[in-house]
C-alpha cells in the first residue's frame, strides 16, 4: 500500500466545466502536496471561485476527476467531501451574525462529529465540543472575543472566525477564497500568520487578489485565466514571468 504521504493530498485531473457553451474551466490539472502552501491568482473572470466550487462539488464537473489522498471523491456531494476533509472559507463571509463567536465554532465541530444535539443538553454534556472549539479560538488569536456576538467583530477578525470554523472541520486539504478581501492591508498579516501556524500536513491553496498576500504565503502559484492554466512555478519564477504581467501583475484589474 502506497504511504499516504507520498501521495498528493488533492489531485486535480482533465477537469472542466460547461454552461451550454460557454466553457469555464478547461482542462484543469493541479497536485497539491500534503502541507502545500499554494496559490491560485488570475484576473477577474478567469474562473477562480467556479474552480473552487469544482473542488469543493458545489459544482459538479463536465469531465475530469478530483482525488482526495488517492480517493475518488468526483462523485460526491459537497457534504460527503467535507467529511472527508475538504474545508473552505469564502469571499463573502457566511457566518451566524447573531449568535456569539464560540458558538459560531462549536457548530462546526458538533457537525463534524455528530454531537449537534449535545450543544443543547444540559452543561456538560457537550464538554469537549466547547473545549476544542476554545482550543481553536486560542489557535486564531480569537480568545478574547469568545463571547461576542459576531456582529461585533472588525471584518478582520470576523474572516478568523471563518477560518475557525474551517479547521472546526479538521480538514486535511483547507481552501481560502480571498481570505483578505475587506480586511485592512495593516491587519492582512494577521491572517497570514494564522495560516502559518496550521499544522504543517495541511494542504492550504489561497485564492487571493492581494499580491502582497500571495508572495508572502505562497510556496507555489498557479495562474488560472479564462478558465484555463496560463502557467505554475514558484513565486521568483511567476514574477519574472512576462506573460502574467501582462494579464495580470501589471493589469489594473485582480480577481
Amino acid at each position: 500500500m502506497q504511504d499516504p504521504s507520498a501521495m498528493p493530498a488533492l489531485q486535480i485531473t482533465g477537469l472542466n466545466k460547461n454552461f451550454g457553451a460557454l466553457q469555464v474551466a478547461r482542462d484543469i490539472n493541479l497536485a497539491l502536496r500534503p502541507g502545500a502552501r499554494h496559490a491560485l491568482i488570475g484576473p477577474n473572470g478567469a474562473g477562480k471561485t467556479t474552480f473552487v466550487n469544482l473542488i469543493t462539488g458545489a459544482l459538479p464537473p463536465t469531465s475530469g476527476s478530483v482525488k482526495l489522498y488517492g480517493e475518488d471523491i468526483t462523485g460526491l456531494t459537497q457534504a460527503q467531501r467535507a467529511q472527508r476533509g475538504i474545508a473552505r472559507t469564502f469571499q463573502i463571509n457566511q457566518l451566524f451574525r447573531g449568535v456569539s463567536v464560540l458558538e459560531n465554532v462549536c457548530l462546526s465541530i458538533a457537525e463534524r462529529t455528530g454531537d449537534c444535539n449535545a450543544l443543547w443538553r444540559p452543561a456538560g454534556t457537550g464538554r469537549a465540543v466547547i473545549d476544542e472549539a476554545v482550543h481553536l479560538l486560542d489557535r486564531v488569536r480569537l480568545t478574547e472575543d469568545a463571547l461576542k456576538k459576531v456582529s461585533e467583530l472588525p471584518y478582520g477578525r470576523q474572516r478568523l472566525v471563518e477560518i475557525a470554523i474551517a479547521l472546526g472541520q479538521d480538514p486535511k486539504v483547507l481552501l481560502l477564497d480571498e481570505p483578505a478581501a475587506g480586511v485592512p492591508s495593516a491587519e492582512s498579516h494577521i491572517i497570514l500568520d494564522v495560516v502559518d501556524s496550521l499544522a504543517e500536513d495541511i494542504a492550504v491553496l489561497i485564492i487571493e487578489h492581494d499580491m502582497d498576500v500571495v508572495f508572502r504565503f505562497a510556496k507555489e502559484i498557479t495562474v488560472l485565466v479564462s478558465g484555463g492554466i496560463l502557467t505554475a512555478g514558484t513565486p521568483d519564477e511567476i514574477a519574472a514571468d512576462e506573460r502574467v504581467r501582462e494579464v495580470y501583475l501589471g493589469g489594473s484589474h485582480h480577481g
